[in-house]
Order: C-alpha cells, then sequence, then structure tokens
C-alpha cells in the first residue's frame, strides 16, 4: 500500500473522500446535484443506489478524477450470493469503476467463514477487473467479529476493508480503526465511513493507514474548506506511534 503521507492539501483530501446518494428516499435530482458536486469539488469517488448507476455514470465524466461506484448487497448483505454476483456483474456493465459489497454479517456471526470467504471470491471474480470494497458493518460486530472479517477481506484480495454502509450508528472509531489496520497490516486498503466530522479524526485515521473515507456530502465539503484555510492550506498527519 502507499506510503503514509506527512500531510494533505485541500486537493489531496478531496483524492481520497467518497460522497454518496445511497439513501432509499434519492431520487434523480439527488443524483445529479451528487455528481455535479462530485466533479466540481474533486472527489474521487461519488456512489449511487444500483438503479441510478448508469445515469451517474453519464454525468460524470469517464477517465477524470472522480470515479463511479455502486454497492453491492446493499445494505443488509443477506442477499443470496448468486444475486451479488450478478448485481456485481450489471454495474460492472454499467460503467461502474469501483464496487462496495455488504458482507453477509448473520453467515459471519453464525461462524460460517467459508460462506463469507466463497461469496467474497465469487463476487470479485464477477466484477473484475473492477475493484471490491468488502462493508463490514462494524456497529453489528465484535472486537473478535471485527479481527475475523477484516482477515477474511484482507486475504481475499479485495481492494479495500470498508467499515459501515452509513445506515446504522457511527462505525468508524479510532479503536475500531486501530483494530482493522493491525489485521490488515497493509494487505488492502481501508476505508473509513461514518460520523467523521472533525479534521483531527481525519488525521489520526490517516496516519493509521486510511486511505479512504466515506462522508456526508456537506460535511466533505466543509472539511476540504477547512484544511485550505490551515497555514499553509496542508493538514498536518504526525505519524501513529507519536499519537496519543
Amino acid at each position: 500500500m502507499s506510503k503514509t503521507p506527512t500531510s494533505l492539501s485541500a486537493a489531496d483530501l478531496a483524492q481520497r473522500i467518497d460522497i454518496s446518494a445511497v439513501q432509499t428516499f434519492h431520487a434523480e435530482a439527488d443524483i445529479r446535484s451528487l455528481a455535479a458536486l462530485a466533479v466540481e469539488n474533486g472527489f474521487i469517488a461519488a456512489h449511487a443506489l444500483p438503479n441510478f448507476v448508469p445515469l451517474l455514470r453519464s454525468l460524470v465524466p469517464a477517465g477524470g478524477r472522480t470515479l463511479v461506484g455502486g454497492p453491492i448487497g446493499f445494505p443488509s448483505g443477506g442477499h443470496m450470493t448468486a444475486i451479488k454476483v450478478a448485481e456485481a456483474a450489471a454495474l460492472r456493465e454499467a460503467g461502474a469503476d469501483e464496487l462496495d459489497m455488504m458482507i453477509n454479517v448473520g453467515r459471519l456471526k453464525s461462524g460460517d467463514l467459508n460462506y463469507v470467504r466463497d461469496e467474497i471470491a465469487a463476487v470479485i471474480e464477477a466484477a473484475a477487473p473492477v475493484p471490491l470494497k468488502v462493508i463490514l458493518e462494524l456497529h453489528h460486530l465484535t472486537d473478535t467479529e471485527i479481527e475475523t472479517a477484516a482477515d477474511i477481506v484482507a486475504s481475499s484480495g479485495a481492494a479495500f476493508v470498508k467499515t459501515g454502509t452509513g445506515w446504522t450508528p457511527a462505525a468508524a472509531t479510532l479503536p475500531r480503526i486501530r483494530l482493522i489496520a493491525a489485521v490488515v497490516a497493509g494487505r488492502a486498503g481501508i476505508k473509513a465511513s461514518g460520523g467523521i466530522r472533525d479534521l483531527a479524526t481525519v488525521a489520526e485515521m490517516v496516519a493509521l493507514g486510511v486511505t479512504r473515507f466515506g462522508i456526508n456530502t456537506a460535511s466533505a465539503i466543509e472539511l476540504v474548506k477547512q484544511v485550505d484555510a490551515l497555514p499553509g492550506g496542508r493538514l498536518a498527519i504526525a505519524p501513529a506511534n507519536e499519537r496519543a
């Protein structure tokens, strides 16, 4: 994985942030606004629910700074593997640049780890060459289950371990990120999503190895503006071992 930076500019931070419109109530107008804001602010990705991915793709220029993404098995993760595989293939064909799959929490908590491994492998194959992030939904997991899930994802060849969907209470706490980072140990990227609202938290998570963030659009825009207003226009990232 890439080396941890010592500082980030506003543009650097924007290129670590995904914004999305993936709630039940989001309509066409929301997707159009999402696309415009993502491109205008240089965010690395914009995500929409599957049926809106073709529209989002038509609004976000291919090959630019902003990727188009969509979710698989969202938000419960309880879909049959065949459905997740079909959804991955359909989203790939619709022009998605990256995909976020919800892990099967029920199977994980049942100890059916081979099911979890096989499902991730099947979806990675169906999505290829589009990279896959796997969402753990930490709110529902114990620390031991988080470690188990993070290890499975990091060993699977998935591009990222992602903390949550945004449909549950905040998942991306610093203790949980430390737990995931220790298990992943550079084998996959880490995407922190859920409840991140201040630059101090962003800086600490970057120091721990987080390379992508899922942040509410309004908060994401505000955080980027705050970095631009800092002395020198950069957010300092102290090494993790220098933080309390």
